[in-house]
């Protein structure tokens, strides 16, 4: 690919959810539009959002991305 070639994007969000932490929420998410749609490109983190346990820990993280795939 080259970069100075017009090209079109189009984004969608996803939510990626983790026991382990943000950077894993993130990866989840990407991992699963990487293998359910063609030429993803870059993400933008638009909300992190949790669950707290009962022991006030918290036991899930939630976070929503913008994720853009180039158009054939």
């Amino acid at each position: 690919m080259h970069y100075g070639e017009d090209r079109v994007y189009k984004t969608i969000e996803v939510i990626g959810v983790s026991g382990k932490g943000i950077e894993d929420a993130v990866q989840t998410a990407l991992a699963k539009a990487h293998k359910t749609l063609e030429r993803v490109s870059w993400f933008e983190v638009k909300e992190i959002h949790g669950h707290v346990g009962d022991d006030g820990l918290v036991s899930e993280y939630q976070v929503i991305l913008k994720v853009s795939f180039q158009l054939k």
